[in-house]
């Protein structure tokens, strides 16, 4: 069994996906809301994302914009958490998540691992990034 996260935006879904691919690599696929059989004629008008998946690794992070006509609440007291394969790599996706956000936790060495670190980034979503963890 896993867990997968679902973010949820407002109105920024198709660039906030589209950058994390840019950062992670893997599959994107996206869905509108006009995309829908029963679209209204408001979700027809509107290029929000209804469902969208970045597929990396055999892990999902899915994500959508709140429906239109919908306000939605931002992102909050939730984080994504991703552990990268290196402490350079680990280092790469932090940096390129912290571009343009908010370090809540700059990256460097802590008792459980060589580098980790803790992030808003630009679109809200906060992050915590792990190199490897340290064996007992």
């Amino acid at each position: 069994m896993s867990f997968d996260p679902y973010l949820h935006f407002q109105g920024n879904c198709r660039a906030a996906m589209t950058a994390y691919q840019a950062v992670f690599g893997g599959e994107l696929q996206l869905m509108g809301y006009g995309d829908a059989p029963d679209a209204t004629a408001e979700m027809k008008a509107s290029d929000a994302i209804m469902h969208g998946m970045l597929l990396t690794d055999g892990r999902m992070l899915l994500a959508s914009d709140f429906p239109p006509g919908f306000k939605g609440d931002p992102q909050q007291a939730v984080s994504v958490s991703h552990i990268a394969g290196s402490v350079p790599e680990a280092k790469r996706v932090f940096a390129a998540l912290a571009e343009e956000g908010e370090v809540i936790m700059e990256f460097a060495p802590t008792f459980w691992s060589d580098g980790f670190g803790m992030l808003k980034d630009r679109f809200g979503t906060h992050w915590m990034i792990s190199a490897p963890w340290r064996q007992g």
